[in-house]
C-alpha cells in the first residue's frame, strides 16, 4: 500500500482517539456564546470552513473562516483558532504574531514548532500526522477533535467510516472532470475532496455550495463526468443532473466519512495515470515563505 492509503484506512480510528483529546482539552477549545475565528491554509481552511458552519448550527456564537492571510485585520474575536498540521506555515504564524498570545489555541501534528511558542493552548494530534505530502487523515481528526467538542458523537461517525473504506470507487476511475457539492457544512468538504482530486490525481475538480451548481457551473456537466454531492442534495439537483449525461454520486454517509471515499478515489485515480499520490508534484509539507 502506498502511505497515503495507509494513512487514508486509518481514520476512524484517528476519530476515536480525538474524542478523548477533547474530552480533555476542553478549556483549549473556544466556549459557548464567544465569538470566533477559525484560520488555516489549504485543506485546514476548509476544515475551519465547516467547523465555522456546525457551530454556529449549534448556537454556540459567530464563527467565521478564514484563510490565514486574509483574516481581516480591523475584526476582534474572543478566540482564535488556528489549525496547522505542521506548525510551521507562514501565514498561519504571521497572523498569530500578530494577533498576539491571549485566547488562542492551535491544532497541530507537531508539537516542537514554532507555533508552540505562539499560542496560549496547544492541542497536539501527532497519532494522526500523515507519512504522505497528501493531507488526510490529520484534516478529518482535526475536524472529529471540534466536532466532539460541539458534542458530536463520533463513534457513530467512526462506524460510517469503517462503511466508507468499503465503498466501490473503481467505477468512478477514469473520468475527465469531477464536481465535488455540499450543503452548510458540508460545503468545506466538497472544497477539500476537490483539492485532493486536484492534488493526488492531477483531476480537473471543482467544487460549490450545491444551491450554487445550478448557477452556472451545471453547464460542464456531460457523459464521462461526475457530479459528487455531501449531504442530503437540494430538491430537483439529481434529476438536473441525470439530464446532462452525467454520473450523480451521493451517500447516506456522515460528510465526513464520504469525504473517505472522495480521498480514495482521488488515490486510485492517480494510480491509474501512474502518478505518485504520496508525492504530488510542486508541493511540500509545509509552505515556508521566505521573508521580504
Amino acid at each position: 500500500m502506498r502511505r497515503v492509503e495507509e494513512d487514508v484506512a486509518s481514520q476512524p480510528g484517528c476519530w476515536l482517539r480525538a474524542a478523548e483529546v477533547a474530552a480533555a482539552s476542553a478549556g483549549a477549545l473556544p466556549r459557548p456564546g464567544q465569538t470566533v475565528a477559525v484560520v488555516g491554509c489549504g485543506t485546514s481552511w476548509f476544515m475551519a470552513q465547516a467547523y465555522a458552519s456546525l457551530r454556529e448550527q449549534a448556537g454556540h456564537g459567530r464563527t467565521d473562516a478564514f484563510a490565514a492571510s486574509e483574516m481581516p485585520s480591523r475584526r476582534s474575536y474572543d478566540w482564535i483558532l488556528a489549525i496547522t498540521r505542521s506548525g510551521t506555515t507562514t501565514e498561519v504564524l504571521d497572523l498569530l504574531v500578530r494577533v498576539g498570545k491571549a485566547a488562542t489555541t492551535a491544532v497541530t501534528a507537531d508539537p516542537a514548532t514554532p507555533v508552540a511558542d505562539l499560542v496560549e493552548h496547544l492541542v497536539v494530534l501527532d497519532f494522526a500526522d500523515e507519512r504522505s505530502i497528501v493531507q488526510t487523515r490529520f484534516a478529518t481528526t482535526a475536524l472529529g477533535l471540534l466536532r466532539a467538542g460541539l458534542g458530536h458523537d463520533l463513534r457513530a461517525v467512526a462506524e460510517q467510516g469503517e462503511r466508507a473504506l468499503a465503498v466501490p470507487v473503481e467505477p468512478w476511475v477514469g473520468v475527465e472532470q469531477v464536481t465535488f457539492l455540499g450543503r452548510g457544512w458540508a460545503a468545506g468538504i466538497a472544497h477539500e475532496a476537490a483539492l485532493k482530486a486536484r492534488e493526488a490525481a492531477q483531476l480537473w475538480a471543482e467544487s460549490y455550495p450545491a444551491m450554487e451548481y445550478r448557477h452556472g457551473p451545471i453547464s460542464i456537466a456531460e457523459p464521462g463526468r461526475l457530479v459528487w454531492m455531501f449531504g442530503e442534495p437540494p430538491a430537483g439537483l439529481a434529476d438536473d443532473v441525470a439530464a446532462t449525461g452525467a454520473t450523480f454520486v451521493t451517500s447516506d454517509l456522515d460528510p465526513m466519512a464520504h469525504l473517505v471515499v472522495a480521498q480514495r478515489f482521488a488515490v486510485m485515480a492517480a494510480l491509474a495515470k501512474g502518478l505518485d499520490p504520496d508525492r504530488p508534484r510542486h508541493l511540500t509539507r509545509s509552505v515556508v515563505l521566505r521573508a521580504g
